[in-house]
């Protein structure tokens, strides 16, 4: 398309929101400065640079597409890459195995703010803010259970690498005077039936219990729950339940991965029933696929029904968006993309949503109304709106990035 016919079919689509009450360049101001957080695991399928050994402890990554990225300086290319084809503002995410060694082996109870003060001034460069997430999996001591251990050795050395974690992210944020957001997940849990269902949660709650102790003004902790991990099946000591209960009652932020739960939940309904216990929440914009897994995210009904939920509790200023999958069966830029676009769409189909329309048919007992209009709002010209938004952003339009990153891995990702 022409940048007259961008424009010429974003006027239509304006004038056919305005119609019921919705300021499409409202919506776009808003999605321009909602910032969110790329996946640095995503550029080499969550091996890191610590040992360059594959994924183990209850997660996996599949297929072994060519183009990995092999090295800090190649994750940080492909970054670059992914940023050049997208509009709106960004954060990076990493995990601590994504450190500057020096090609020295540093385990994980000895990491310190060092080895990511490169990272740090690299994200500033580009303007952007850093989050990060402790690393409790692909590790000799990782076993089925860290945080959950009886074996105080091990308790205590993930206990201290998470420790270490936040005092990183508690520099990053100084470094960057905007809180860094510390994740943490652990994979604990038991293959087949276990007896020790309350003794391994009490652990857990006494280990974050000391983790979380130490105050830190720079970062903020948030706790993400999964349904369950490859050869953990049986039973996940972090379920839903239990980090919706400790959130609650610590007033920590609740991680909401979508790609965590079965594929039937409606993950959006938790929204409204956590925002009502919880300060605030971290979202991994994920897809689950049969399992508990994280597939590229998709601009499907559950990752509309996400963003719906966000605005329609006006709470995008209590949420932080990040993407979380790892795809190393198709391009991995292209994966980038598809997802951040999926979520992007998302967020804007639902600063589009005729709202307060909505809400008095509802309010007035409007139900046939209130159904119509949510069913009509669906075939709305939303493409038009967001083709402006790349246009305005000065990246590729619709499907034209397939040629960027068709070419992208033909002078660089093919050559590694």
């Amino acid at each position: 398309m022409t940048t007259k016919q961008i424009q010429e079919n974003y006027e239509i689509a304006k004038a056919r929101y305005a119609a019921l009450g919705v300021d499409t360049d409202k919506a776009l101001e808003t999605l321009q400065k909602t910032p969110i957080s790329l996946h640095c695991w995503q550029a080499d399928d969550v091996v890191g640079f610590e040992r360059n050994e594959a994924l183990s402890g209850g997660i996996q990554t599949t297929g072994n597409y060519p183009g990995r990225a092999r090295n800090i300086d190649e994750v940080r290319q492909d970054i670059d890459e992914v940023l050049s084809l997208l509009g709106g503002t960004f954060r990076l995410n990493l995990h601590e195995t994504y450190g500057e060694f020096g090609g020295q082996f540093v385990d994980r109870d000895q990491v310190e703010v060092k080895h990511f003060e490169g990272w740090m001034q690299w994200a500033k460069e580009r303007h952007m803010s850093l989050d990060f997430n402790s690393t409790s999996f692909s590790h000799p001591k990782s076993g089925t259970l860290t945080l959950a251990n009886p074996d105080k050795e091990i308790r205590d050395f993930w206990i201290e690498h998470t420790k270490r974690c936040r005092r990183i992210a508690d520099a990053m944020g100084k470094s960057q005077g905007d809180p860094c957001i510390m994740n943490i997940w652990i994979h604990d849990g038991s293959k087949d039936l276990t007896v020790e269902r309350y003794r391994y949660r009490q652990i857990l709650k006494e280990s974050l219990d000391d983790i979380l102790s130490e105050k830190l003004a720079n970062m903020k902790d948030c706790l993400e729950a999964k349904l369950f991990g490859i050869g953990l099946e049986a039973y996940t000591v972090g379920s839903h339940d239990f980090y919706a209960g400790y959130c609650s009652k610590n007033n920590v932020i609740y991680t909401l991965d979508t790609g965590h739960y079965e594929p039937t939940e409606n993950v959006s309904d938790a929204v409204s029933s956590l925002l009502l216990f919880v300060p605030e929440l971290m979202l991994h914009v994920s897809r689950p696929m049969h399992w508990d897994s994280d597939h590229v995210t998709l601009y499907d009904d559950n990752t509309r029904n996400l963003f719906a939920e966000l605005v329609r509790a006006d709470a995008l200023n209590r949420a932080h968006i990040g993407l979380d999958y790892f795809d190393a069966s198709i391009n991995r830029i292209g994966a980038y993309i598809i997802g951040v676009r999926a979520a992007q769409k998302s967020l804007l189909k639902a600063l589009l949503e005729p709202l307060p329309t909505l809400r008095k048919y509802e309010d007035e007992g409007k139900l046939f109304e209130r159904l119509a209009l949510l069913e009509e709002e669906k075939t709305l010209p939303l493409g038009a709106v967001y083709d402006y938004f790349n246009m305005k952003n000065n990246v590729p339009v619709a499907e034209d990035y397939l040629a960027n990153v068709e070419q992208y891995e033909k002078d660089v990702l093919s050559k590694r």
